[in-house]
């Protein structure tokens, strides 16, 4: 299985773990991957890396569909590729949540399913370069032909010549944007994803598969998960719950709230209803304390090597294809060993 490692939000300053990420492109490791909110960006600190780097992949988990046309994103992607020596980058994408598109980027959430749709559309023909671009999307549309439009726009091709087979990986949980996903998109961001869930997605994924005439070998699963190397496991487990209570019951409007979504999905909705209760009223360190050790531990790799090591067979017979980790450069190195990169079977 390929291993990825995720450097994730920044916070008040922008720090990368250069290091880090050397480190696990010596071991084997496929991708890195970083992420945005409402803060630094996720394709800046990708071309830091490509300068320190040879080989390892490119990732966003995910860019922000709000944050820039789909003619911006592919102008970027493409960039980024070629400043990398080529056929590095993967362009993961995601819709966020109402309250950032809304509250931050100043758009309106419409209709995810269909903008999806039509931005994979537009940055795949802007890649292949085959005719300038047109697209007649339900949610995007190229000319522009909306209100406030002069008319006037041109079709255009793009002056860079791009590599066409720059791949899409989309951040999606729901079944209808699952099925999607593995219909349009090379690669999937799966939101929660555990083993013991694997089964809620396998026949979304084919019928997307069918749809498209793929076969399952033309697609890349890669699914996350937290690690730590320690003896104690419930201080490690406890160091997890504040990051859970808040997206579960903080990120997101209260009927709308995708990591809640998950939390149901994954068997735990009186849970995620009492944390997002909790939460809600500020009553934040409650709702901390309601974060179940059975769901942290599930998503989670922790404990000695061996333990780790036990349990990451789950993750390797779920079907996916890869697993980008979070964790320290001890994570990192147990991980290598772990999932076998450079040691022979």
């Amino acid at each position: 299985m390929k291993l990825g490692l995720m450097l994730g939000y920044s916070g008040p300053q922008l720090r990368i773990p250069l290091q880090d990420v050397q480190l696990a492109e010596r071991l084997g490791y496929d991708s890195v991957w970083t992420a945005e909110a409402y803060g630094s960006d996720a394709i800046t600190p990708l071309a830091y890396i490509a300068a320190h780097t040879e080989r390892i992949r490119l990732g966003t988990a995910v860019l922000q569909l709000a944050g820039r046309t789909p003619a911006n994103a592919a102008m970027a992607m493409a960039t980024l590729d070629q400043l990398a020596g080529g056929n590095r980058a993967i362009c993961g994408l995601g819709v966020s949540g109402p309250q950032i598109v809304e509250g931050w980027y100043g758009q309106p959430w419409g209709k995810p399913y269909y903008r999806i749709k039509d931005y994979v559309a537009i940055m795949k023909k802007i890649w292949a370069r085959e005719e300038p671009v047109t697209h007649d999307g339900k949610e995007i549309s190229l000319p522009f032909t909306g209100e406030g439009a002069l008319g006037i726009g041109k079709p255009l091709k793009s002056i860079l010549h791009m590599n066409p087979d720059i791949p899409v990986f989309l951040g999606t949980g729901m079944e209808s944007t699952v099925r999607m996903t593995a219909e349009v998109a090379d690669g999937w961001l799966p939101l929660g994803f555990v083993p013991e869930t694997a089964h809620l997605y396998k026949d979304w994924i084919q019928q997307g598969l069918d749809k498209a005439g793929k076969t399952a070998d033309q697609f890349e699963r890669q699914a996350m998960s937290n690690v730590k190397v320690t003896d104690d496991i419930k201080s490690a487990l406890d160091a997890m719950k504040p990051g859970i209570a808040l997206y579960v019951g903080g990120m997101g409007h209260k009927n709308i709230n995708f990591h809640k979504e998950m939390m149901v999905r994954r068997g735990f909705e009186e849970e995620a209803n009492r944390i997002q209760e909790l939460y809600l009223a500020k009553r934040k360190d409650e709702a901390i304390a309601a974060v179940p050790d059975e769901f942290v531990d599930s998503g989670a790799l922790i404990g000695t090597k061996a333990r780790i090591a036990e349990r990451f067979k789950a993750w390797e017979d779920s079907g996916i294809t890869g697993l980008t980790i979070s964790g320290n450069s001890e994570a990192i190195s147990t991980m290598a060993e772990v999932a076998r990169l450079n040691f022979p079977e």
